[in-house]
C-alpha cells in the first residue's frame, strides 16, 4: 500500500492543494487512490449539512477520488480547541481503525494534515503521536517565504525526535516575483541542515485550476517515484 502523511508547519503551505494533486495524478496513473482528512476544521454548512471543503476540493479536482473524514468540525480553531467548543473529543484510536479500514481497500492512501505536528489533539497527544501510531512516512510542503527555513527546520527537527519517517520536502506555490536568492537558499539550506532531501518544487498557478494543469505540475514538477517509493512503469515508459 503506498500511504502518506501531508504536513507543514502550518495552515497556509498548500497542503490541500498538493494532496489532491498528488491523489488526482496517481488516480490517472491506475492507483485506487483516496485521501483521507482525519480532522477537518472549518467546516463550511451548505444545505443543512456541513461539508468538507478540503475533501470538496479533491472531489472537485477528480470526482472519483475516495474521500473520507473521522471528524468535521465547523469552528477554525486548533483541533483540541475546536473539539472542545463542540463537545466531540478527538479519539486517535478512531482514527487509527479508520485508516486501516480506508487502506486495506485502496492501492494509495493520502492523509491531509489540519495542523502542525506538535498541534494538541487530546489530552497529552499531539498530531506527531497520531502519524506515529499510524506507521505512515510524511511529506512537508513548504512556501518560499522569509521565514521558511525557520519554521521548516524546526518541523523537521521535531519530527526527527518524534521519531517519524520523513520521505522528503516539497516547494510549493513558487510565486514569479519570488527572490531568485531566497528560492535558491530555502532547498540548499534543509538538505544540509537536515539531510532530507527536496522532492519537488511547484509554481503558482494563477489561473483557475483544472485537473489537466495540475496533473501537469505534478508530474513535471514533483518525483513522484521518490514521494510513494515505488516505481511507476507508465512513468519509465
Amino acid at each position: 500500500m503506498l500511504n502518506l502523511y501531508i504536513t507543514s508547519s502550518n495552515r497556509k503551505e498548500g497542503k490541500t492543494f498538493l494532496t489532491a494533486g498528488l491523489a488526482a495524478t496517481m488516480q490517472s496513473l491506475g492507483y485506487s487512490t483516496t485521501v483521507y482528512k482525519p480532522i477537518q476544521t472549518g467546516g463550511i454548512e451548505h444545505d443543512g449539512f456541513m461539508q468538507s471543503p478540503d475533501l470538496t476540493f479533491v472531489k472537485t479536482i477528480d470526482p472519483y477520488i475516495n474521500t473520507h473524514f473521522s471528524y468535521l468540525y465547523k469552528s477554525n480553531m486548533e483541533p483540541l480547541i475546536a473539539s472542545e467548543i463542540e463537545n466531540e473529543p478527538i479519539d486517535i484510536d478512531l482514527i487509527s481503525r479508520e485508516f486501516s479500514r480506508i487502506s486495506s481497500v485502496s492501492d494509495c492512501t493520502i492523509l491531509d494534515g489540519d495542523c502542525g505536528l506538535l498541534s494538541p489533539l487530546a489530552a497529552n497527544i499531539q498530531t506527531a503521536d497520531l502519524i506515529k501510531k499510524l506507521l505512515i512516512p510524511t511529506l512537508f510542503v513548504v512556501t518560499p517565504r522569509e521565514d521558511s527555513i525557520n519554521d521548516t527546520l524546526l518541523s523537521i527537527y521535531t519530527a526527527q525526535e518524534k521519531g517519524l519517517g520523513i520521505r522528503g520536502v516539497i516547494i510549493n506555490n513558487i510565486a514569479e516575483d519570488c527572490p531568485k536568492a531566497l528560492l535558491s537558499a530555502i532547498p540548499r539550506v534543509i538538505e544540509e541542515y537536515t539531510n532530507i532531501k527536496i522532492l519537488g518544487m511547484i509554481s503558482h498557478m494563477k489561473n483557475k485550476i483544472t485537473p489537466e494543469d495540475l496533473i501537469s505540475s505534478i508530474l513535471n514538477g514533483v518525483d513522484i517515484e521518490k514521494i510513494f517509493n515505488v516505481k511507476i512503469e507508465k512513468l519509465e515508459l
